[in-house]
């Protein structure tokens, strides 16, 4: 299974830095994930929902933690990329409504990933 693209739509919250959606061998989409500034630095959250209780429940998520770091590794390093290609412009103060930007006036970052073979 391959990570073959990663769109990255920046926000200015100071934890919410950004929504992304990840596409695997070209045919599966997963949208509404996060990078969230946390108390240790950056994460990314799966997607989730509230439930009639109050707790959060993930939507879709890796069910092993060596899964898990391969995706986040990838998710980050494509975020950094897009930061560092976005210096100067302002990222959308958009609502979660807008999570994929395609509202916005920022468009998402798309970006092709590369090096992600082997899960």
């Amino acid at each position: 299974m391959d990570i073959t693209e990663v769109r990255i739509s920046l926000r200015s919250d100071a934890k919410l830095k950004a929504f992304v959606s990840i596409t695997f061998d070209n045919c599966f989409v997963i949208r509404g994930l996060k990078i969230i500034q946390g108390a240790n630095g950056i994460f990314v959250a799966m997607p989730s929902r509230k439930r009639k209780d109050g707790e959060y429940q993930d939507i879709a998520h890796p069910i092993n933690n060596e899964t898990r770091r391969w995706m986040e590794e990838i998710i980050l390093s494509k975020y950094q990329e897009v930061l560092a290609a976005s210096e100067g412009t302002p990222p959308s103060s958009s609502s979660e409504d807008d999570e994929e930007g395609e509202d916005s006036e920022t468009p998402p970052h798309a970006v092709q990933a590369d090096k992600n073979r082997g899960r």
